[in-house]
This record gives structure tokens, C-alpha cells and sequence, in this order.
């Protein structure tokens, strides 16, 4: 357990920011294999689950599964819930458009061909649908097929496979070659083709994932690949790029440099522990509504492919203390409460900054029990550590900075 101190109250404690500049950056030299614009921006494309959401269940189970890899163990409760909502509605629910909770695609042309993945700063793989999976496998799906493109070619030898705690899986072999985000071409990428993959993947409608961790944590073996980010990165004005991540409408990703126009006040930056590939940082507290704030240290990893915002206990409790008739449901597999309930604020402080997450974005989907809803705040029991999903992350204008003293990672509030 950490030790609590009670400190000032939320407004003094929103209201002292210490917000560190940012660092200007020169024009790097341009690596030979990239070409392109030295900055340049992704929108985010069309809803991801076209109406739909991974039920919540699942989405945790998940979150398990990806950190297995620095010993996260889902509680039995959370894999029981995630196998039986598997099994009742294939994975998704419907939700209705005030619970709807972000979740987009960005289009990328890998060999000239278009495909819509999902850019994930929790994990370093940029795997893709291809024309090695069966045909009932890539219905709905942009494949990628490397005999269509001039420039592909097999990266003998090498393989990769994800896992997730819900059961969901991939594998396959790795191709390399020219990836296109942005304007911005990497020749020779590591493209990762799935041969095999579970039907909870195949009835998702991304065509993949692109990884923007950092590339100690890429799964191929037995050479692990670069990402495109850090081939690109020489190649950038910035070696940065930002997530503007929005609630029920596309977002972007700016790369190579950072505009003013979509945020105010200054940018908080915190440094950056990446021993273990990801986007690791500490916060250093919280409050939960109007309430007294908290001094806790809490690490955490950003982390735009994880759904939710998952906490120690303690901040969960104290949370939804807050709700009234919230449960911890053990057939959800984590908190629900009534979908008409008014969810009070979140802050987050990190270095001296006032991370506001509203209440609305808190509820992220319908639960099994008629009328209620699964949190979008959950505990991290079992991880180690503290995920900052896209609950939070949409509440804030982000930086991931890839700075030559050490990475970074800068919050500000949003433009509205």
C-alpha cells in the first residue's frame, strides 16, 4: 500500500502548475531510407468498431494480456467475465452514441496499399491483415499482399505472435518493405504478416496495428525490428510526434513537430523511464471530484491501445466511493454502476499539472445487468502498474518526445 497524505484542496491543487517549456529541436539529417516531409500529420479515419465496442470485460482482459510481458496476471474474476462475454455476443456490444468511446484508424499504405491500423504506444509490432490468411479470415479487411508490391521482400527466417488474455492471437511471418504514414516513406520496414489469427482479430475492423513503442519490446524473432517511428526519427524536424485523441470524433496525430493551436497554456513535461519498451512516467496524485486531493506516487505507461484507465486500488475505491450504487461486479469482472449516475471528475497531477478527465468519459459501455454500465476506470491489480488508456489520454493534448537528453512525455490541456 502507498502511504496517503492529505494536502491542499482540488482547486489550489489545480491551480499550481509548474510547467516545464518546450525544448526547440534543429532540423536533424535526413536518413537514406526515409523520404518525405520532416514534419507532417495522420488524421484519424473512420469510427473503428462502426457503432460498436469491445465489451468491457474484454477490453480489460486485454490490457492483461499485453502486459504479460512485465508479469501482469488478471485476476480470475476478469478472465472469467472477458471468456463469458466472449461467448454471448462475440466480443462487442452496441453502444449507444453518449457512451461512445473513441476509437479510430489511421490510414497507412504499405507497398502502395492502403490499410487502416491502429497506432499503439503500448507495444512495438507493425503487424497487418495479408493475403496469407485464409479467405474467410480477410472478409472486411484491406489485406496487404506482398506480390502486389515492387518493393517487398521476405525477411527469411523471422517470426512473430501476439496474445492477449481474452484469447485472441496472431502470428505469421515479416516481409520489409516501403511504409508510407503521413508523406513520410521508410524503405525496408519490418512489416509483419499475419498467417494466423483468432476470430475475435478478424472481427475487428482495423487492418492491423502500428507500433510506437520503443523497439526493445518488438515481438519478431529471432532479430527484433525497428519501428517506424524510430526509423523516421532522423528524419523528423522534432524526434517527437503528439496525440490529440478527441471523445466521438477523430483525433490526430501530428509527427516532427507540435502545434500550438491545439492546446493552451504550457506543456507539463515529465521524463520518461523506458526500461521496459514503453511510454513509462509517474503521476504524482489525485482527486476525485471536489475532493481533497491525494499525494500518491503512482507509475504509470501512456498508452493510446489500451482502452481504459486502470489505477491502484485505493484510488479506485476512493473513486467509486463517490458513485452511488457502484459494485464491483464479478460477473463484469470489474466496477459497474447505473448508467444514469453522474460520474464525478478525475485529476491527475503530473509534476505540479492538473489532469482533468471528466466524468462523462468514464462510462465506456454497457454492462451484462440491464441498465448498467462498465467503468471506464478499473484497477490495475495484477499489472504492476498503472496504464493510462484512452480515457485518460483523451482528455489531454499529448507529447511523446523522444528527446536526445532522455524521452519525455508533455500534457497540456486541450484547445476546445
Amino acid at each position: 500500500m502507498h502511504l496517503l497524505q492529505q494536502v491542499a484542496a482540488a482547486s489550489a491543487f489545480a491551480s499550481i502548475v509548474v510547467a516545464a517549456p518546450y525544448r526547440p529541436y534543429p532540423i536533424s539529417k535526413r536518413s537514406s531510407n526515409v523520404t518525405g516531409a520532416a514534419k507532417f500529420t495522420v488524421l484519424q479515419g473512420p469510427p473503428k468498431l462502426q457503432g460498436k465496442k469491445i465489451a468491457g470485460p474484454i477490453a480489460l482482459a486485454r490490457v492483461y494480456g499485453k502486459y504479460a510481458r512485465i508479469g501482469a496476471n488478471a485476476p480470475a474474476q476478469v478472465n472469467a467475465a472477458a471468456s463469458k462475454a466472449a461467448g454471448t455476443n462475440d466480443g462487442t456490444v452496441v453502444a449507444s452514441p453518449e457512451q461512445y468511446d473513441q476509437a479510430y484508424l489511421e490510414s497507412v499504405t504499405v507497398g502502395g496499399q492502403t490499410l487502416n491500423l491502429d497506432f499503439d504506444t503500448g507495444s512495438s509490432d507493425l503487424w497487418v491483415f495479408s493475403s496469407e490468411l485464409p479467405a474467410n479470415e480477410q472478409t472486411g479487411h484491406n489485406i496487404y499482399n506482398p506480390a502486389n508490391s515492387p518493393t517487398s521482400a521476405v525477411d527469411t527466417g523471422e517470426t512473430w505472435n501476439i496474445s492477449y488474455g481474452d484469447g485472441s492471437s496472431a502470428s505469421g511471418n515479416v516481409y520489409t518493405d516501403v511504409v508510407n504514414v503521413g508523406g513520410t516513406s521508410v524503405t525496408g520496414q519490418a512489416v509483419e504478416l499475419a498467417e494466423t489469427i483468432s476470430s475475435e482479430f478478424a472481427q475487428d475492423q482495423s487492418d492491423g496495428l502500428l507500433g510506437l513503442a520503443f523497439s526493445s519490446i518488438n515481438t519478431v524473432t529471432p532479430n527484433q525490428q525497428q519501428t517506424f517511428f524510430a526509423n523516421a526519427e532522423s528524419s523528423l524536424e522534432s524526434p517527437l510526434f503528439t496525440a490529440n485523441l478527441k471523445k466521438g470524433e477523430p483525433g490526430s496525430y501530428n509527427f516532427g513537430y507540435i502545434d500550438s493551436s491545439e492546446y493552451t497554456g504550457d506543456i507539463t513535461y515529465t521524463a520518461v523511464d523506458n526500461s521496459q519498451g514503453f511510454w513509462g512516467f509517474t503521476s504524482s496524485g489525485y482527486t476525485v471530484g471536489s475532493g481533497s486531493a491525494v499525494t500518491e506516487s503512482i507509475p504509470a505507461i501512456a498508452d493510446t491501445g489500451t482502452s481504459l484507465l486502470l489505477l491502484p486500488d485505493d484510488v479506485i475505491s476512493a473513486y467509486y466511493g463517490q458513485v452511488s450504487g457502484s459494485s464491483n461486479s464479478q460477473t463484469d469482472g470489474g466496477y459497474i454502476f447505473d448508467c444514469t449516475a453522474t460520474l464525478p471528475d478525475l485529476t491527475l497531477q503530473i509534476e505540479g499539472y492538473a489532469a482533468v478527465v471528466p466524468g462523462s468519459y468514464l462510462n465506456y459501455a454497457p454492462a451484462s445487468e440491464s441498465g448498467s454500465c462498465y467503468g471506464g476506470l478499473q484497477s490495475n491489480d495484477g499489472i504492476g502498474q498503472s496504464i493510462f488508456g484512452d480515457i485518460f489520454l483523451k482528455s489531454q493534448f499529448v507529447v511523446f518526445d523522444d528527446a536526445s537528453g532522455g524521452p519525455q512525455l508533455g500534457f497540456a490541456s486541450k484547445t476546445l
